[in-house]
């Protein structure tokens, strides 16, 4: 068994793996109604070593995902920005073991950050936080406030990808996010839920893997659900698929991949953005809020808001959904 995930140390970099993320997402509301599904990634890659030397060298690059899916308007907003890891540019700062008290911006225990757009504890501990990020057609202003426990995803926090793969993993689920969404110039005071991912890793998907589909899901009676599954290139079921269950409490049950079905029901040009999900006994609709949230980026995917329904179509709550490898 590796090395386990120890808090506060692990919300920092790990600049030894070869990759890793800080992954938001939320599901707002403003005061009319009108929804708005955001995402904010900040992707770390490591450099191979290379014997250069002056201000340019660098072992790290970064790239920052920023997106506002506007459900009224249909319209899937993005920005992306990709730049070296240098204190000016890019970055993660972490001040582990420091007493829970107010502090400036600057003594924040923990930040990420990309050309201005910055994600930061609001004091020395982890959270609560801020994101501010602003690109020239959305902005995001928000405040995070936790309200359940950190969930270790697979076997405490060791996530199996694949016979010889792996990463560590672990989820702050059902953020209280409040603040502004900037979106087509006009400004919305929004409210709703929110999911923070942690992971690192230095493998990679195994040849026999096409991507991944990835959910996270937060019902409005208060339960949350992490759900994963490799797509294999032969059509069959990979043994590798992860899922957790967190009650309303907060406690978390990694759930049997037998007990978990994902079906497909409905698929936009080459992209699954309908599905039937069975877990034990219970049956919900997963719902893309529109088709295309697609993310035109340097890697291109499918990330975006999706309502959950029961068979009768009445809503039980919402998430998000990321599709890979199509």
């Amino acid at each position: 068994m590796p090395a386990s995930i120890e808090f506060p140390r692990d919300h920092g970099a790990h600049p030894d793996f070869r990759s890793e993320w800080w992954y938001f997402t939320a599901v707002l509301h403003d005061a009319r109604g009108r929804d708005f599904g955001v995402q904010f990634t900040l992707f770390r890659q490591a450099l191979l070593p290379h014997s250069g030397r002056g201000p340019w060298r660098t072992a790290q690059v970064y790239m920052g995902h920023l997106a506002v899916s506007d459900v009224e308007a249909g319209i899937h907003h993005q920005a992306e920005r990709l730049v070296r890891g240098h204190p000016r540019l890019a970055g993660v700062s972490h001040v582990p073991n420091v007493p829970a008290a107010p502090a400036p911006a600057s003594k924040a225990s923990f930040a990420a950050w990309i050309e201005g757009w910055r994600l930061a504890s609001v004091s020395t501990a982890f959270l609560p936080m801020t994101l501010i990020a602003e690109d020239a057609k959305i902005g995001l202003d928000l405040h995070l406030e936790q309200t359940k426990p950190i969930v270790l995803q697979g076997d405490a926090g060791f996530s199996a990808k694949g016979p010889a793969n792996a990463s560590y993993y672990y989820s702050v689920p059902r953020l209280a996010v409040s603040g502004t969404v900037r979106v087509a110039g006009d400004s919305h005071e929004v409210t709703g839920r929110g999911w923070l991912d942690r992971e690192w890793s230095t493998s990679v998907l195994a040849r026999e893997y096409a991507g991944w589909d990835w959910f996270a899901l937060q019902l409005d009676d208060g339960r949350d659900f992490m759900l994963y599954q490799l797509r294999r290139r032969d059509g069959g079921q990979d043994a590798y698929n992860g899922a957790t269950a967190i009650d309303s409490s907060g406690d978390a049950k990694r759930l049997d991949p037998a007990d978990v079905r994902l079906v497909s029901t409905h698929t936009w040009r080459r992209w699954p953005v309908r599905w039937e999900l069975t877990v034990g006994d219970e049956r919900f609709t997963i719902a893309a809020a529109f088709d295309d949230q697609v993310m035109e980026t340097f890697v291109r995917y499918w990330e975006g808001l999706v309502w959950v329904e029961n068979e009768n179509g009445d809503r039980l709550g919402s998430g998000y959904m990321e599709l890979t490898g199509y």
